[in-house]
């Protein structure tokens, strides 16, 4: 087989020159015979299919990107290892000791807390709210986290839900550290599954599995509920419902959008100069990707409050649904692409399937009666 030709000119994207990314031997037929390049020139489910292959944008929604290579020559290999010595040998168990402290100090004070002042329970949810946001400043700590927050501290109100981009589970800690937040989360197995169901359940956060339909109605109704309560923690959601590697953002869901309420926009970037903050579920667990942050030298972050945002008179959900992702994308300099990032958890229907092929086939068949 011949080598694939080359085009000198760029590549459009949106209808990509098939023909050069194909050996030239599988294109040279007689003449007077259908000829591959009449399929390709008619064939739009083939023109979608190369495009796809080279323009992918919703795969690098959710790829890691590695760091450029530095410790390339004699020179600057010896300040590598040393800086591997650094943070695997003193960094990285002064973090394990920090940490560990840590959650002494917070859970001598939360059982004690969480158990004997059940009798005064607004006393009992302020000294659970510090002592939650002070678990999660120690686990900043661990990372040796440079976070800079711009804007007004959010308050507890009514009415109200706060919306962010999501690029990791480490989000919701570096905003807890500040307020303590009400989140909605995936039910997540192990350690963090524990977590969730005894202390962070004690912050009224609603979980969910996005295998079970039925949780749909249960949690739009315990998001109305929330939204009611005065006394309630500040409502924080990721309407991505997905981790997105910060360089983009994905549709948001309308749930937080439809609720009546004002959304407040928070948008989150992470400088990737010492780590990359993405949290790929598909290949790591989420210790795993704690591990890696601890061994970094830091985690460097800003996180921005936005200007609180209400429905305009004739917006739907949806449209200010994307309003609000247009402003965080902004703020945050991320590029915003039109893909739902549950696709990622699902595969194409076979309805979908089916009909793709049958409008291939119609096309050829076409092709053949006229030749």
């Amino acid at each position: 087989m011949s080598k694939l030709n080359t085009s000198s000119s760029e590549f459009d994207l949106d209808r990509p020159n098939i023909e050069d990314y194909l050996p030239s031997g599988s294109i040279q037929e007689p003449c007077g015979k259908l000829r591959l390049r009449d399929l390709l020139d008619i064939s739009p489910t083939l023109t979608e299919a190369a495009g796809a292959i080279i323009d992918d944008s919703f795969t690098r929604c959710f790829k890691s990107n590695p760091p450029e290579p530095w410790n390339w020559n004699v020179y600057l290999f010896p300040l590598w290892c040393l800086g591997v010595v650094v943070r695997y040998g003193f960094l990285f168990p002064l973090r394990v000791l920090v940490l560990t402290l840590g959650w002494i100090v917070f859970l001598s004070c939360y059982f004690p807390v969480h158990t004997l002042l059940k009798g005064n329970e607004k006393l009992r949810k302020k000294l659970e709210r510090g002592l939650v946001e002070l678990i999660c400043s120690f686990f900043v700590a661990s990372w040796t986290g440079v976070i800079k927050y711009h804007g007004p501290r959010p308050s507890m109100r009514p009415k109200q839900v706060f919306v962010a981009n999501h690029t990791s589970m480490i989000d919701f800690i570096v905003l807890e550290q500040m307020t303590a937040f009400a989140v909605i989360m995936q039910k997540h197995p192990g350690w963090v599954g524990l977590l969730q169901s005894t202390i962070l359940d004690s912050l009224g956060c609603i979980w969910f599995n996005r295998s079970e339909s039925k949780d749909r109605e249960i949690v739009a109704r315990k998001l109305r509920e929330h939204v009611e309560g005065a006394d309630n923690n500040p409502l924080l959601i990721f309407p991505e419902g997905t981790c997105v590697n910060n360089h983009y953002t994905v549709m948001f869901k309308k749930g937080a959008f439809e609720l009546g309420c004002t959304v407040c926009p928070i948008a989150i970037k992470y400088n990737k100069i010492f780590v990359d903050a993405f949290w790929n579920s598909r290949k790591q667990s989420f210790t795993t990707h704690l591990l890696q942050l601890m061994t970094s030298w830091a985690v460097v972050c800003d996180v921005w409050y936005l200007e609180p945002q209400n429905l305009k008179p004739g917006e739907t959900p949806i449209e200010f649904a994307e309003r609000v992702r247009d402003i965080i994308s902004v703020r945050a300099g991320l590029r915003k692409v039109p893909w739902d990032g549950y696709l990622k958890y699902s595969r194409p229907s076979p309805k979908h399937r089916e009909r793709k092929q049958q409008s291939f086939a119609e096309t050829v068949l076409l092709r053949l009666e006229e030749k």
